[in-house]
């Protein structure tokens, strides 16, 4: 079973920049369809913010295109994802998983701050 460990998270100012790791124990970048999610609320279900495709076509959350870039390094097993012009509405825990996400591989996540 594959295990995926984020990293990257912090507390940044409105307008600050971060970059996101998603490091996974073996090789899934090139097997399925990778995700960046995030769960806005306690109770709320996680959306999926950026995807990449097995031959590198990304796609994003409308209101996110432009702010935040996805990409991955399959030789060492890593996804990222580059968030820029953060807003305070960004402010969540990101994770990664596949697409659809599997409930076995969900890590801790990495989280993210915005604040003066």
């Amino acid at each position: 079973q594959v295990q995926l460990v984020e990293s990257g998270g912090g507390l940044v100012q409105p307008g600050g920049s971060l970059r996101l790791s998603c490091v996974a124990s073996g090789d899934i970048f090139s097997l399925y369809t990778m995700g960046w999610f995030r769960q806005a609320a306690a109770e709320s279900e996680r959306e999926m913010v950026a995807s990449i495709t097995r031959d590198g076509t990304t796609d994003y959350l409308g209101s996110l295109k432009g702010r935040f870039t996805i990409s991955r390094n399959t030789a060492k097993n890593t996804m990222y994802l580059q968030l820029t012009n953060l807003e305070p509405e960004d402010a969540t825990v990101y994770y990664c998983n596949a697409v659809p996400p599997r409930d076995s591989i969900w890590g801790q996540g990495t989280p993210v701050t915005v604040s003066t």
